[in-house]
């Protein structure tokens, strides 16, 4: 997904002068085109995530558009003051990006580890968060934050489900998306882990079981639509994120459902419940560990629903 939207960020910067890259002094060999087609848009900050952030908001200030760039928690946990206060409080153009979402740096250990970050950026006022799960995703959201006004915050992982797009189809912020259609249960998954949950609903369907699938690639805005249809025409709803169950998608989508005065019939979360992930691995490796890969899905849905398949 990172070198989907690097190449579609240099497509568009040729387009519109305004787009300008900062990098916390990393992405070597991925920015280094951008770099040299665009040198006077391009700046290396060093390893000083806040004053990255306070120099975006600044140059946003006068009209540019700003994309922030580094990994895991560095543009976000480092700087959070800054983003707050100077980016979202002024209402500024700048794009805060973070590669090695989840369990994408998981051999690096808990430092690498990006696991509350959706619960921390969707928790500030005036900003866009949003999670893409494949590579088309990835690519077509580059656009749709450029013409978003103010701060938005796109976080991607290693990574990706395989694509899912219909041809022609268009990729609307806000609107999430039906990979899999089904009516005994709604797996909302956002972030490379939708593949997991696309293979849970494979093997769910073997069993019986009849699973929609849902890219819920924004996280704020939420589409309340496509949760309320879940309620209202399949039996329940699962979340799956690679993020900490407190605060993020699940949660999001727990309060979108009360407030709507929804009740699924069945709603479990599916995420990290373990604390800090003291564990180091692969991606892979670890989604296994904390139960959210394939096998743990399957497991939880097949617990959830075989009993009650005939009320639903």
């Amino acid at each position: 997904m990172r070198d989907t939207f690097v190449a579609r960020l240099m497509q568009l910067a040729q387009e519109d002068p305004s787009i300008m890259l900062i990098t916390g002094d990393l992405g070597f060999g991925v920015l280094t085109k951008f770099q040299e087609k665009f040198p006077k848009r391009y700046i290396n900050a060093g390893i000083a995530e806040q004053n990255m952030t306070g120099l975006a908001t600044g140059l946003a200030m006068v009209g540019k558009t700003v994309f922030t760039y580094s990994i895991g928690n560095f543009p976000i946990l480092r700087c959070l003051e800054q983003i707050r206060n100077d980016a979202c409080y002024h209402g500024a153009n700048v794009k805060i990006v973070s590669v090695g979402g989840g369990f994408s740096y998981g051999s690096l250990g808990i430092s690498h580890h990006a696991t509350e970050d959706i619960g921390i950026m969707r928790s500030l006022p005036d900003i866009t968060v949003v999670v893409p799960s494949d590579k088309w995703e990835a690519g077509e959201v580059v656009e749709e934050l450029i013409k978003t006004p103010g701060a938005c915050y796109l976080r991607l992982d290693k990574s990706s489900a395989p694509d899912s797009h219909a041809p022609g189809e268009r990729f609307e912020l806000g609107r999430a998306r039906v990979v899999r259609a089904g009516s005994d249960i709604t797996i909302i998954a956002c972030g490379g882990i939708l593949g997991e949950a696309i293979k849970a609903a494979d093997a769910l369907a073997e069993a019986g079981i009849s699973c929609r699938v849902v890219s819920m690639h924004t996280i704020k805005p939420l589409d309340l639509a496509a949760i309320a249809d879940a309620c209202n025409t399949t039996g329940g709803i699962i979340t799956v994120e690679e993020n900490t169950v407190d605060g993020g998608l699940g949660g999001a989508v727990a309060e979108a459902c009360l407030e709507m005065g929804l009740n699924p019939g069945v709603f479990h979360r599916i995420g990290l419940r373990a604390g800090f992930s003291c564990i180091v691995g692969s991606q892979d490796y670890l989604r296994a560990r904390y139960e959210m890969d394939a096998a743990a899905i399957t497991k939880s849905i097949k617990n959830r629903v075989l009993g009650g398949l005939s009320r639903i």
